[in-house]
């Protein structure tokens, strides 16, 4: 029993540290861009096969299967719902000190989305992006289901390539 205890207090120490380091510790350090010239042009996104696939004229340069938001059947309608987008966007921001492993942010929500909100009388959300794992989980695991409020996330090895890859401007499809 005592044997049971210690561990139990060993492991409750270990996620406290955890949790500590990840609320303080160092963030990740964005990858060095300079000389990177073979940008992808195009990420398409395909809610229905979880997969995103991203292109430099028109040759697949690479695919990765993703997370999306926690309820990802159909558009977003309204913040909070859980639906990742539908439609055609731009990478508009890029943030390599989010809460996430890096992050690619969409120019969502566009006037037709701030239309539709407004007629409904609701906010259509925001701050969509792709990005990485939680911080606080590290490299460790990527988190299995769909699990974002409404974006779409890779592990951090991925992101960290897509990072290098994507650009400002870089066209992103999301599909069904």
């Amino acid at each position: 029993m005592r044997r049971l205890l210690r561990l139990f207090a060993a492991l409750a120490l270990l996620v406290i540290g955890w949790g500590l380091y990840s609320s303080y510790g160092p963030r990740p350090t964005p990858p060095d861009l300079a000389g990177q010239v073979d940008r992808v042009d195009h990420i398409l996104i395909e809610k229905s096969a979880r997969r995103l696939t991203a292109s430099r004229n028109g040759e697949t340069v690479l695919e990765y299967d993703i997370a999306l938001g926690f309820t990802p059947e159909g558009d977003k309608q309204q913040e909070g719902d859980g639906k990742t987008p539908e439609g055609i966007f731009r990478i508009d921001r890029r943030n390599g000190q989010s809460a996430y492993h890096l992050s690619l942010g969409l120019d969502y929500p566009q006037a037709e989305d701030m239309a539709r909100a407004k007629a409904a009388e609701v906010d259509p959300g925001g701050d969509i992006f792709i990005h990485g794992q939680p911080n606080s989980v590290g490299d460790m695991i990527t988190l299995p289901g769909d699990w974002t409020a409404g974006c779409i996330a890779v592990s951090n090895a991925e992101m960290r390539t897509l990072w290098r890859l994507a650009s400002i401007g870089t066209q992103v499809e999301i599909r069904p």
